[in-house]
Order: C-alpha cells, then sequence, then structure tokens
C-alpha cells in the first residue's frame, strides 16, 4: 500500500509541483490549499506524514499542527520562507519533526520525508536488536515506539522518541547538539543545530521534567545535554 503524504500550501504551483513529485517516487499525495481542507483531509485519509506551508488562509500551519498533535503523533515536515526563522522554532516547539525552507528542491523534500519515515519504520533487524531499553522510570519499547513514566503512556513524536533513545543509552554521557542532530535526523544543514533545543523542550514537557530542576534530562551550558543517571 503507498504511503500517503498530505500536502498543504496555498501556493498552487508548490503544491502541484510537490505532488507530482512525490507520485513519481511511490507516494499517494493528498493536496490541500488551505489549513482547514487540510485538516479535514487529515481526519478523513490518516496520512502517514504531513508536508504543511506556514503561512495559508483559513488555518495556519501553525495551527493546524496544534490541531494534528492533540491526537496525533503523525510526523510533521514544515515549508518555510527564509524570513520565518521564528516561526520555524515555534513549529518545532509544537512537534514538528522537520522543516525545510523555501525556495527547496523537491528532491531534498522527498529525501526528508523518507528520513522521517524511516526513523518511525525501523528496519526488522533493528527492530530485533534494539528492542526495549529502561532507565529509572523510564522505560522505551523500540518495537511499539512507546514511552512509559512512571508506568503511565507518553506520547512523544519519531524525532523526540529517537533522541531521548538516544540519550539514555549511556546515562550521565554529554552529547553535544550536532552529535544529537546527526544520530537522530541524519541532517547536517546550516542552522539546523539550534532545533534540538526545541526538540528537547518538548521532550522535557511530555514526559514531565523541569528545566529547572531536572529528573531526567540534564543541560550542559555551551555543549549539549545528557540523560541523568537513575
Amino acid at each position: 500500500m503507498a504511503v500517503k503524504i498530505l500536502v498543504a500550501d496555498d501556493e498552487e504551483k508548490i503544491t502541484l509541483m510537490v505532488g507530482a513529485y512525490l507520485e513519481t517516487h511511490g507516494f499517494l499525495p493528498i493536496l490541500a490549499y488551505d489549513g482547514l481542507k487540510a485538516l479535514a483531509l487529515f481526519k478523513e485519509n490518516s496520512p502517514d506524514c504531513l508536508v504543511l506551508d506556514i503561512n495559508m488562509p483559513g488555518m495556519n500551519g501553525l495551527d493546524l499542527a496544534r490541531a494534528v498533535r492533540k491526537d496525533s503523533s503523525v510526523p510533521i515536515l514544515f515549508l518555510s520562507a527564509r524570513a520565518e526563522e521564528a516561526d520555524k522554532i515555534v513549529g518545532l516547539e509544537l512537534g514538528a519533526d522537520d522543516y525545510v525552507t523555501k525556495p527547496f528542491s523537491p528532491r531534498e523534500l522527498v529525501a526528508r520525508i523518507r528520513a522521517i519515515l524511516r526513523r518511525g519504520w525501523p528496519k526488522e533487524e533493528e527492530e530485533g536488536s534494539r528492542g526495549a531499553l529502561r532507565r529509572g522510570l523510564i522505560e522505551l519499547d523500540h518495537k511499539k515506539r512507546s514511552v512509559r513514566v512512571d508506568g503511565m503512556e507518553k506520547n512523544l513524536t519519531t524525532i523526540q522518541f529517537d533522541i531521548l533513545w538516544y540519550l539514555m543509552r549511556e546515562p550521565g554521557r554529554v552529547y553535544s547538539r550536532l552529535e544529537i542532530l546527526e544520530a537522530c535526523s541524519g541532517t547536517t544543514f546550516d542552522g539546523y543545530e539550534r532545533t534540538i533545543d526545541a526538540h528537547i523542550k518538548n521532550i522535557r514537557k511530555n514526559i514531565g521534567d523541569d528545566s529547572e530542576d531536572p529528573r531526567f534530562i540534564g543541560t550542559v551550558r555551551g555543549v549539549g545535554y545528557r540523560f541523568l543517571e537513575p
């Protein structure tokens, strides 16, 4: 069954171009030209990934992401203009997995989508070798992509799960933002390193951690982050 990608952008030329390119690469594109229509299509079709423009009529991409994140951890990738740097960070804080800056090449966009989906659907041999990981109150199941904190299930996006897994492998070890970025997203594009801060902020919120008095993830100023030893 083809992987369904919902693409929402009020620029029809961009939406059609992305849709055509996705189709030639084996995906099933679902197209929308405003946020409200995109939300309706999301509810009707249960897509595997969302590609959202930030500025759209009716409901912008940020509000659409908020609505989706109320009950879904489906991967979200934002399209944004260079002037929307602040919106990129807001989008990541809302739980987006990645963003692509306009103008972009369809080839790069498809590569990013494939990377996001690979993180969500690990290969069988990877699943078998990784299994479960427990550190203190937190338990991760890599096959199910599930997270439990003190027995309570928590909802993390694909990139959030991967970052938490990466940090939990070696409690106490300090990882730089660049190390986390390369390991968990495969991305080394200029400016992306700081997006790790937004993802960490979301992880802390979702697992009930406090940056001022952390139980799980500690900040090492000027360097990066570490998972605190239980």
